[in-house]
Protein backbone atom coordinates (compact mmCIF):
# COMPACT_ATOMS: atom_id res chain seq x y z
CA UNK A 1 0.00 0.00 0.00
CA UNK A 2 1.05 3.43 -0.63
CA UNK A 3 2.36 5.51 1.84
CA UNK A 4 1.66 8.90 3.17
CA UNK A 5 3.69 11.28 4.14
CA UNK A 6 3.08 14.75 5.49
CA UNK A 7 5.89 17.56 5.01
CA UNK A 8 6.63 20.30 7.32
CA UNK A 9 8.21 23.90 6.37
CA UNK A 10 11.62 22.72 7.35
CA UNK A 11 12.36 19.82 4.54
CA UNK A 12 11.26 22.13 1.90
CA UNK A 13 13.39 24.85 3.10
CA UNK A 14 15.98 22.11 3.03
CA UNK A 15 15.60 20.78 -0.69
CA UNK A 16 12.98 22.67 -2.12
CA UNK A 17 12.86 19.58 -4.68
CA UNK A 18 11.96 17.37 -1.73
CA UNK A 19 8.51 16.46 -2.94
CA UNK A 20 10.03 14.37 -6.04
CA UNK A 21 12.24 12.16 -3.43
CA UNK A 22 9.07 10.01 -2.17
CA UNK A 23 9.14 7.48 -4.99
CA UNK A 24 5.59 6.36 -5.78
CA UNK A 25 3.73 7.38 -1.83
CA UNK A 26 1.71 10.28 -1.72
CA UNK A 27 2.66 13.91 -0.46
CA UNK A 28 0.33 16.01 1.96
CA UNK A 29 1.55 20.22 2.02
CA UNK A 30 -0.12 21.29 4.99
CA UNK A 31 -1.35 25.15 4.13
CA UNK A 32 0.31 26.20 7.29
CA UNK A 33 3.76 25.66 4.98
CA UNK A 34 2.65 27.86 1.83
CA UNK A 35 1.99 30.30 5.21
CA UNK A 36 5.67 29.55 6.43
CA UNK A 37 6.95 29.51 3.22
CA UNK A 38 5.70 32.96 2.43
CA UNK A 39 7.92 34.26 4.64
CA UNK A 40 10.85 33.07 3.08
CA UNK A 41 10.83 34.08 -0.35
CA UNK A 42 12.17 37.42 0.35
CA UNK A 43 16.59 37.03 0.80
CA UNK A 44 19.68 35.75 -0.73
CA UNK A 45 19.58 33.02 1.85
CA UNK A 46 19.78 29.28 0.59
CA UNK A 47 16.38 28.66 1.97
CA UNK A 48 14.96 32.07 0.21
CA UNK A 49 16.24 30.58 -2.84
CA UNK A 50 14.28 27.11 -2.05
CA UNK A 51 11.34 28.52 -0.61
CA UNK A 52 11.10 30.78 -4.48
CA UNK A 53 11.73 27.50 -6.50
CA UNK A 54 9.42 25.21 -4.47
CA UNK A 55 6.29 27.96 -4.93
CA UNK A 56 7.38 27.54 -8.53
CA UNK A 57 7.38 24.14 -8.65
CA UNK A 58 3.93 24.73 -7.01
CA UNK A 59 2.40 26.85 -9.68
CA UNK A 60 3.17 24.44 -12.49
CA UNK A 61 1.24 21.95 -10.93
CA UNK A 62 -1.51 24.49 -10.05
CA UNK A 63 -4.61 23.58 -10.39
CA UNK A 64 -8.30 22.78 -8.28
CA UNK A 65 -6.74 18.78 -7.81
CA UNK A 66 -4.17 19.64 -5.50
CA UNK A 67 -6.82 20.75 -3.11
CA UNK A 68 -8.98 17.94 -4.02
CA UNK A 69 -8.05 14.25 -5.71
CA UNK A 70 -4.42 15.40 -5.51
CA UNK A 71 -1.95 15.93 -8.63
CA UNK A 72 0.14 13.16 -10.21
CA UNK A 73 4.14 14.25 -9.95
CA UNK A 74 4.77 11.88 -12.77
CA UNK A 75 5.21 8.07 -14.29
CA UNK A 76 5.34 5.99 -11.32
CA UNK A 77 5.36 8.80 -8.62
CA UNK A 78 2.43 9.51 -6.05
CA UNK A 79 0.62 12.17 -5.81
CA UNK A 80 1.11 15.51 -3.98
CA UNK A 81 -1.78 17.24 -2.05
CA UNK A 82 -2.70 20.80 -0.45
CA UNK A 83 -4.22 20.46 2.73
CA UNK A 84 -6.35 23.17 4.20
CA UNK A 85 -6.03 23.13 8.55
CA UNK A 86 -7.74 20.84 10.48
CA UNK A 87 -8.93 21.70 13.87
CA UNK A 88 -7.11 20.70 16.80
CA UNK A 89 -8.25 17.18 18.39
CA UNK A 90 -8.72 16.62 22.00
CA UNK A 91 -5.39 15.36 22.82
CA UNK A 92 -3.79 18.20 20.58
CA UNK A 93 -5.93 20.50 22.82
CA UNK A 94 -4.49 18.47 25.94
CA UNK A 95 -0.80 18.47 25.29
CA UNK A 96 -0.32 21.38 22.54
CA UNK A 97 -3.28 23.99 22.73
CA UNK A 98 -1.14 26.95 21.12
CA UNK A 99 -1.92 27.80 18.07
CA UNK A 100 0.98 28.01 16.61
CA UNK A 101 2.54 26.96 12.85
CA UNK A 102 3.62 23.58 13.93
CA UNK A 103 1.15 22.48 16.05
CA UNK A 104 -1.64 23.30 12.98
CA UNK A 105 1.01 21.01 10.76
CA UNK A 106 0.73 18.05 13.63
CA UNK A 107 -3.54 18.86 13.32
CA UNK A 108 -3.24 17.61 9.72
CA UNK A 109 -0.63 14.64 10.33
CA UNK A 110 -3.23 13.70 13.02
CA UNK A 111 -6.19 13.58 10.86
CA UNK A 112 -4.66 11.42 8.05
CA UNK A 113 -3.06 8.87 10.76
CA UNK A 114 -6.89 8.90 11.87
CA UNK A 115 -8.20 8.68 8.45
CA UNK A 116 -6.24 5.73 6.89
CA UNK A 117 -6.02 3.89 10.00
CA UNK A 118 -4.62 1.03 7.60
CA UNK A 119 -1.95 2.73 5.61
CA UNK A 120 1.34 4.08 6.77
CA UNK A 121 0.93 8.18 7.31
CA UNK A 122 3.98 9.57 8.87
CA UNK A 123 5.55 13.59 9.48
CA UNK A 124 8.42 14.07 8.03
CA UNK A 125 10.49 16.71 9.81
CA UNK A 126 14.15 17.99 10.80
CA UNK A 127 13.06 19.58 13.50
CA UNK A 128 13.67 16.82 16.60
CA UNK A 129 11.82 18.40 18.76
CA UNK A 130 8.42 18.55 16.65
CA UNK A 131 9.07 14.72 15.84
CA UNK A 132 9.03 14.27 19.79
CA UNK A 133 5.81 16.05 19.94
CA UNK A 134 4.34 13.75 17.34
CA UNK A 135 5.01 10.88 18.68
CA UNK A 136 3.86 11.86 22.39
CA UNK A 137 0.47 11.77 21.19
CA UNK A 138 0.87 8.74 18.54
CA UNK A 139 1.75 10.04 15.56
CA UNK A 140 4.51 8.67 13.14
CA UNK A 141 7.66 10.86 12.63
CA UNK A 142 10.59 10.38 10.78
CA UNK A 143 13.26 13.06 9.67
CA UNK A 144 13.91 13.42 5.33
CA UNK A 145 16.35 10.70 4.73
CA UNK A 146 17.12 11.46 1.28
CA UNK A 147 19.87 13.69 1.17
CA UNK A 148 22.06 11.66 4.61
CA UNK A 149 25.45 9.47 4.36
CA UNK A 150 24.36 5.99 5.40
CA UNK A 151 28.02 4.84 6.06
CA UNK A 152 29.80 7.45 7.96
CA UNK A 153 32.97 5.05 8.54
CA UNK A 154 34.54 6.28 5.00
CA UNK A 155 33.94 9.73 6.48
CA UNK A 156 34.81 9.94 9.94
CA UNK A 157 38.05 7.47 10.15
CA UNK A 158 39.56 6.96 13.16
CA UNK A 159 42.87 7.70 11.92
CA UNK A 160 45.41 6.47 9.15
CA UNK A 161 44.19 3.51 7.12
CA UNK A 162 47.10 0.84 8.34
CA UNK A 163 48.29 -2.23 6.97
CA UNK A 164 50.56 -4.37 9.63
CA UNK A 165 52.04 -7.09 7.73
CA UNK A 166 53.31 -5.58 4.75
CA UNK A 167 56.26 -6.98 3.44
CA UNK A 168 59.39 -5.46 4.78
CA UNK A 169 61.11 -5.77 1.06
CA UNK A 170 58.10 -3.85 -0.43
CA UNK A 171 58.63 -1.34 2.48
CA UNK A 172 61.89 -0.59 1.52
CA UNK A 173 61.65 -0.87 -2.06
CA UNK A 174 59.24 2.68 -1.12
CA UNK A 175 62.61 4.26 0.17
CA UNK A 176 64.66 3.14 -2.59
CA UNK A 177 62.30 4.00 -5.55
CA UNK A 178 59.62 6.34 -4.26
CA UNK A 179 56.62 4.72 -5.97
CA UNK A 180 55.53 1.00 -7.03
CA UNK A 181 53.04 -0.86 -9.40
CA UNK A 182 49.97 -1.55 -7.53
CA UNK A 183 50.04 -5.14 -8.73
CA UNK A 184 53.24 -5.35 -6.53
CA UNK A 185 52.04 -3.78 -3.55
CA UNK A 186 49.14 -5.98 -3.64
CA UNK A 187 46.62 -4.75 -0.44
CA UNK A 188 44.20 -6.98 0.98
CA UNK A 189 41.65 -4.12 0.00
CA UNK A 190 40.99 -2.20 -3.65
CA UNK A 191 41.88 1.46 -3.34
CA UNK A 192 39.73 3.71 -4.47
CA UNK A 193 40.69 7.01 -5.58
CA UNK A 194 43.24 9.42 -3.87
CA UNK A 195 43.80 7.07 -0.78
CA UNK A 196 46.10 7.16 1.93
CA UNK A 197 47.84 4.24 3.65
CA UNK A 198 50.64 3.68 6.59
CA UNK A 199 51.80 0.40 5.21
CA UNK A 200 54.05 -1.34 8.70
CA UNK A 201 55.94 -4.38 9.56
CA UNK A 202 57.33 -4.60 13.12
CA UNK A 203 59.68 -1.29 13.79
CA UNK A 204 59.68 -0.44 9.12
CA UNK A 205 57.03 1.67 8.08
CA UNK A 206 56.20 3.90 5.26
CA UNK A 207 53.42 6.79 4.23
CA UNK A 208 52.11 5.94 0.67
CA UNK A 209 49.29 7.54 -1.05
CA UNK A 210 47.69 5.74 -4.06
CA UNK A 211 47.26 7.75 -7.59
CA UNK A 212 44.47 6.10 -9.19
CA UNK A 213 45.32 7.90 -12.85
CA UNK A 214 48.67 6.25 -12.61
CA UNK A 215 47.93 3.04 -10.70
CA UNK A 216 51.08 3.61 -8.95
CA UNK A 217 51.64 3.94 -4.91
CA UNK A 218 53.88 6.79 -4.15
CA UNK A 219 55.87 6.99 -0.58
CA UNK A 220 55.34 10.63 1.12
CA UNK A 221 57.04 12.32 3.60
CA UNK A 222 56.18 15.24 6.02
CA UNK A 223 56.96 18.53 4.14
CA UNK A 224 57.36 22.53 5.25
CA UNK A 225 54.71 24.37 3.82
CA UNK A 226 54.70 28.15 3.76
CA UNK A 227 56.18 27.45 7.49
CA UNK A 228 54.04 25.25 8.68
CA UNK A 229 55.25 21.31 8.98
CA UNK A 230 52.73 18.22 9.80
CA UNK A 231 53.15 17.11 12.91
CA UNK A 232 51.49 13.51 12.71
CA UNK A 233 50.40 11.29 9.75
CA UNK A 234 47.04 12.79 8.70
CA UNK A 235 48.26 15.97 8.55
CA UNK A 236 50.53 14.35 6.24
CA UNK A 237 48.26 12.76 4.14
CA UNK A 238 46.06 16.41 4.13
CA UNK A 239 49.31 18.48 3.05
CA UNK A 240 50.13 16.14 0.20
CA UNK A 241 46.41 16.14 -0.63
CA UNK A 242 46.32 20.45 -1.00
CA UNK A 243 49.21 20.38 -2.76
CA UNK A 244 48.19 17.98 -5.33
CA UNK A 245 47.50 19.38 -8.95
CA UNK A 246 45.89 16.29 -10.03
CA UNK A 247 43.40 16.79 -7.73
CA UNK A 248 40.68 19.44 -7.66
CA UNK A 249 38.24 18.62 -4.48
CA UNK A 250 39.08 18.37 -0.92
CA UNK A 251 37.60 17.70 2.20
CA UNK A 252 38.81 17.60 5.37
CA UNK A 253 37.25 16.68 8.49
CA UNK A 254 38.34 17.11 12.04
CA UNK A 255 37.52 18.04 15.73
CA UNK A 256 39.03 21.81 16.95
CA UNK A 257 42.92 22.04 16.88
CA UNK A 258 43.56 19.70 14.12
CA UNK A 259 45.18 22.02 11.62
CA UNK A 260 42.03 21.93 8.79
CA UNK A 261 42.35 25.32 7.98
CA UNK A 262 45.49 26.13 8.59
CA UNK A 263 46.93 23.61 6.49
CA UNK A 264 44.42 24.75 3.80
CA UNK A 265 45.71 28.07 4.00
CA UNK A 266 49.34 27.56 4.24
CA UNK A 267 48.99 25.20 0.75
CA UNK A 268 47.33 27.59 -0.87
CA UNK A 269 50.37 30.24 -0.06
CA UNK A 270 53.00 27.50 -1.19
CA UNK A 271 51.15 27.40 -4.97
CA UNK A 272 49.82 31.26 -4.73
CA UNK A 273 51.57 31.47 -7.84
CA UNK A 274 50.08 28.98 -9.95
CA UNK A 275 46.31 30.66 -8.88
CA UNK A 276 44.99 34.16 -9.88
CA UNK A 277 43.16 33.93 -6.32
CA UNK A 278 42.75 32.49 -3.20
CA UNK A 279 39.67 32.47 -1.83
CA UNK A 280 39.69 31.81 2.02
CA UNK A 281 35.68 32.03 3.01
CA UNK A 282 32.86 30.67 5.67
CA UNK A 283 29.35 30.42 5.99
CA UNK A 284 28.23 33.58 8.46
CA UNK A 285 25.04 31.05 11.27
CA UNK A 286 23.75 35.03 12.54
CA UNK A 287 22.86 33.81 16.11
CA UNK A 288 19.15 33.80 17.68
CA UNK A 289 17.80 33.05 13.80
CA UNK A 290 19.13 37.09 13.54
CA UNK A 291 19.74 37.97 10.35
CA UNK A 292 23.31 40.39 9.78
CA UNK A 293 20.85 43.38 9.34
CA UNK A 294 20.03 43.67 12.85
CA UNK A 295 23.16 43.98 13.82
CA UNK A 296 24.54 47.71 13.73
CA UNK A 297 27.31 49.26 11.71
CA UNK A 298 29.00 48.68 8.64
CA UNK A 299 28.94 45.70 6.52
CA UNK A 300 32.11 45.46 7.52
CA UNK A 301 31.94 46.22 11.25
CA UNK A 302 29.32 43.42 11.34
CA UNK A 303 31.08 40.18 9.45
CA UNK A 304 34.56 41.21 11.09
CA UNK A 305 34.06 39.32 14.01
CA UNK A 306 32.62 35.93 11.93
CA UNK A 307 36.10 36.21 9.95
CA UNK A 308 38.37 36.53 12.90
CA UNK A 309 39.23 33.13 13.16
CA UNK A 310 40.49 33.05 9.15
CA UNK A 311 42.80 35.78 9.83
CA UNK A 312 44.14 34.06 13.25
CA UNK A 313 45.39 31.30 10.70
CA UNK A 314 46.71 33.85 8.39
CA UNK A 315 48.30 35.35 11.50
CA UNK A 316 50.16 31.75 12.70
CA UNK A 317 51.41 31.73 9.09
CA UNK A 318 53.17 35.21 9.17
CA UNK A 319 54.22 34.05 12.74
CA UNK A 320 56.50 31.83 11.42
CA UNK A 321 58.91 34.23 9.73
CA UNK A 322 60.56 37.48 10.68
CA UNK A 323 58.12 40.91 10.56
CA UNK A 324 59.93 41.93 7.31
CA UNK A 325 60.84 38.96 5.12
CA UNK A 326 59.46 38.11 1.65
CA UNK A 327 56.92 35.64 2.85
CA UNK A 328 55.48 38.26 5.03
CA UNK A 329 55.55 40.91 2.59
CA UNK A 330 53.99 38.47 -0.31
CA UNK A 331 50.78 38.18 1.99
CA UNK A 332 50.45 41.53 2.79
CA UNK A 333 50.83 42.35 -1.27
CA UNK A 334 48.40 39.82 -2.14
CA UNK A 335 45.78 40.94 0.51
CA UNK A 336 46.47 44.73 -0.80
CA UNK A 337 45.91 43.69 -4.15
CA UNK A 338 42.70 41.52 -3.57
CA UNK A 339 44.53 38.40 -4.53
CA UNK A 340 44.33 36.74 -1.13
CA UNK A 341 40.43 37.35 -0.33
CA UNK A 342 39.08 36.37 3.54
CA UNK A 343 35.35 36.87 3.31
CA UNK A 344 32.08 35.40 3.94
CA UNK A 345 30.88 32.83 1.28
CA UNK A 346 27.77 34.75 0.49
CA UNK A 347 30.20 37.74 -0.56
CA UNK A 348 31.51 35.08 -3.42
CA UNK A 349 28.15 35.14 -5.59
CA UNK A 350 28.74 35.94 -8.25
CA UNK A 351 32.33 36.13 -8.68
CA UNK A 352 34.54 34.34 -11.00
CA UNK A 353 36.28 31.00 -9.16
CA UNK A 354 38.50 30.34 -12.69
CA UNK A 355 42.23 29.81 -11.73
CA UNK A 356 41.31 29.73 -8.05
CA UNK A 357 42.61 28.10 -4.30
CA UNK A 358 38.88 28.35 -2.94
CA UNK A 359 39.19 27.18 0.46
CA UNK A 360 35.42 26.75 2.39
CA UNK A 361 36.26 27.01 6.42
CA UNK A 362 32.98 25.64 8.55
CA UNK A 363 31.47 23.82 6.08
CA UNK A 364 29.45 21.09 7.98
CA UNK A 365 26.95 24.15 8.30
CA UNK A 366 26.36 23.80 4.42
CA UNK A 367 23.67 22.03 3.34
CA UNK A 368 24.29 19.45 0.41
CA UNK A 369 22.45 21.35 -2.06
CA UNK A 370 24.89 24.88 -0.99
CA UNK A 371 27.63 22.58 -1.66
CA UNK A 372 26.43 21.37 -4.96
CA UNK A 373 26.21 25.13 -5.89
CA UNK A 374 30.02 25.96 -5.13
CA UNK A 375 31.44 23.33 -6.54
CA UNK A 376 29.54 23.31 -9.98
CA UNK A 377 30.97 27.21 -10.09
CA UNK A 378 34.23 25.95 -10.38
CA UNK A 379 36.06 27.20 -13.66
CA UNK A 380 39.45 25.80 -15.29
CA UNK A 381 42.62 25.27 -13.09
CA UNK A 382 40.31 25.99 -9.57
CA UNK A 383 40.50 23.87 -6.54
CA UNK A 384 38.32 23.47 -3.87
CA UNK A 385 38.72 22.43 -0.41
CA UNK A 386 36.00 22.11 2.25
CA UNK A 387 37.11 21.72 5.87
CA UNK A 388 34.98 21.27 8.81
CA UNK A 389 33.66 19.66 12.38
CA UNK A 390 30.92 17.48 11.78
CA UNK A 391 30.35 17.62 15.37
CA UNK A 392 30.18 20.87 16.13
CA UNK A 393 27.04 21.92 13.77
CA UNK A 394 25.15 25.45 14.55
CA UNK A 395 22.63 24.88 11.37
CA UNK A 396 19.19 23.28 13.54
CA UNK A 397 18.45 21.20 11.03
CA UNK A 398 21.74 19.80 10.14
CA UNK A 399 23.19 16.61 11.69
CA UNK A 400 26.42 14.50 10.98
CA UNK A 401 24.76 12.55 8.43
CA UNK A 402 23.48 15.21 6.43
CA UNK A 403 25.59 18.49 6.73
CA UNK A 404 27.13 19.06 3.05
CA UNK A 405 30.70 18.55 4.03
CA UNK A 406 29.73 14.58 5.00
CA UNK A 407 27.32 14.73 1.85
CA UNK A 408 30.17 15.84 -0.04
CA UNK A 409 32.80 13.24 1.33
CA UNK A 410 30.75 10.50 0.87
CA UNK A 411 29.20 11.02 -2.79
CA UNK A 412 33.00 11.87 -4.15
CA UNK A 413 34.28 8.62 -2.61
CA UNK A 414 36.38 7.04 -5.37
CA UNK A 415 36.73 9.76 -7.69
CA UNK A 416 39.84 10.52 -9.68
CA UNK A 417 39.50 14.30 -9.10
CA UNK A 418 38.79 13.91 -5.10
CA UNK A 419 40.30 13.08 -2.02
CA UNK A 420 39.25 13.38 1.87
CA UNK A 421 41.17 13.02 5.42
CA UNK A 422 39.80 13.26 8.81
CA UNK A 423 42.06 14.59 11.52
CA UNK A 424 42.26 12.98 14.90
CA UNK A 425 44.61 14.66 16.87
CA UNK A 426 44.53 17.75 18.25
CA UNK A 427 47.72 19.97 17.83
CA UNK A 428 46.86 23.47 18.91
CA UNK A 429 47.67 22.54 22.39
CA UNK A 430 47.74 19.72 25.14
CA UNK A 431 45.03 21.73 26.91
CA UNK A 432 42.79 21.79 23.71
CA UNK A 433 43.39 18.52 22.61
CA UNK A 434 42.22 17.35 26.37
CA UNK A 435 39.80 19.63 26.41
CA UNK A 436 38.29 18.41 23.32
CA UNK A 437 38.17 15.19 24.09
CA UNK A 438 36.89 15.64 27.85
CA UNK A 439 35.12 18.51 28.27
Amino acid sequence: MKKLFVLDTNVILHDSGAIHNFQEHDIVIPITVLEELDKFKKGTEEINYNARTFVRELDKLAGQGLFDNGVSLGKKKGKLYIEPGKPFSDAMNMSFPENIPDHRILAVAEFFVHKYPKRKVALVTKDINLRMKAKSIGIPAEDYETDKVQDMDYVAKEGATEFLDIDTSIIQRFYDESEISADEVKLPTQPEGHEYYLLKNGSMGVLVHYNPILKLFERIEKEEVYGITPRNTEQTFAMHALLNTDVNLVTVTGKAGTGKTLLALAAALEQADKYDYIYLARPIVALSSKDLGYLPGTANEKIGPYMLPLFDNLAVIKNQFALHSKEVQKIEQMLDEEKLVITPLAYIRGRSLSNAYFIVDEAQNLTPHEVKTIVTRAGEGTKMVFTGDIDQIDSPFLDKRSNGLSYTADRMRGQEIFTHVNLVKGERSKLAEVASDLL
